[in-house]
């Protein structure tokens, strides 16, 4: 089978299309033949040996993807082959097949688009369990969404505005905070031409909002942080910026606020029942048509790279992925 192969860490310009064996599924586990591989910025973390998991060389990339049961390992009951499904195998999601816990796979209707199915598990997996689980953000809290216009930045807004808040994007041009907005974010912030504390104050009165998600960190972490008002949480989701921040604690201190950091990669495997539960919801919703994730491009396989160095230089909206056929 063909897949995409990290052979040594470096830019998603080294990454190469190979013929290597398909894979055998275990106890416990599925393979799954994949029909669209979601393209996340964990993977191009990962492929420079940036992520806080690191892979053996080499390895596969992608972490979820929508395909077909194709083989069920030896104490799986509630798959079999043939089935739709969505899975959450970490890596490997680059190619043709990929085997994945049993328990990280989840069955989906037939007739969702794959690609569709290829953009759900992480970003909104990600982002409800940091609103719903760490932030338990309440209807008529304000949520301000850094990133707005990413993956896991607008599931966030949908998410937040489907749950009662009243959400805010900041995101770096007009384009981006136009495409928050038609997700459901009632105000947008430009924190590339705008002062993005002195923008929360103006937009809440001065009150400052309930909850901040970061997927962002570097220059724009402390500012997000500090416009947080009395018991604010503050959600630690990732550092596309680049640099990892230094927060003053003392910021915390002055209003009770708290930092509470997000791995719904780890979450997932500590509490596999509740994140199923999550993924229920979630997909019932985007079946209903109340969540509508944004796929903005489809690459082949074969332009694996292409896709990385988009996301990479924040050329992104909303999701792309690799599609096998």
């Amino acid at each position: 089978m063909k897949a995409v192969l990290c052979k040594a860490w470096g830019a998603p310009e080294s990454l190469v299309v190979a013929d290597i064996p398909a894979p055998k599924a275990g106890k416990g586990q599925v393979v799954v033949a994949v029909r669209a591989a979601g393209v996340n910025f964990p993977d191009v973390l990962i492929v420079q040996g940036k992520y806080q998991v690191k892979p053996d060389l080499p390895f596969t990339p992608g972490a979820e993807v929508c395909g077909t049961v194709k083989e069920v390992g030896e104490g799986v009951t509630h798959l079999k082959p043939g089935d739709t499904v969505v899975a959450f195998p970490g890596i490997g999601g680059f190619a043709e097949e990929v085997v994945a816990d049993a328990a990280r796979v989840a069955p989906v209707p037939s007739e969702l688009d794959p690609k569709l199915g290829a953009a759900v598990t992480l970003t909104y997996g990600t982002s409800y369990h940091a609103l719903k689980d760490c932030a338990r953000l309440a209807p008529g809290e304000t949520l301000l969404v850094l990133g707005a216009a990413g993956g896991v930045g607008l599931a966030a807004v949908e998410l937040g505005r489907l749950m009662g808040a009243r959400v805010i994007a900041a995101a770096s041009s007009a384009e981006k905070l136009e495409a928050a907005k038609r997700a459901g974010a009632e105000a947008g912030i430009d924190y590339e031409k705008e002062d993005l504390r002195e923008a929360v104050k103006r937009l809440t009165d001065g009150k400052g909002v309930d909850v901040v998600y970061d997927p962002v960190g570097d220059r724009f972490a402390e500012p997000a942080f500090r416009s947080l008002g009395w018991h604010g949480r503050y959600l630690v989701i990732g550092f596309a910026g680049g640099e990892i921040p230094r927060m003053p604690l003392n910021l915390a201190l002055l209003m009770e606020r708290s930092i509470v950091g997000v791995f719904w990669g780890e979450f997932t495997r500590r509490d596999p029942k509740a994140n199923a539960a999550n993924m229920r919801e979630v997909m019932q919703w985007i079946l209903a048509g109340r969540l509508k994730p944004l796929v903005s491009a489809a690459y082949p396989l074969e332009r694996a790279t292409d896709a990385l160095v988009a996301l990479m230089n924040r050329k992104v909206l909303g999701k792309v992925v690799l599609v096998t056929g």
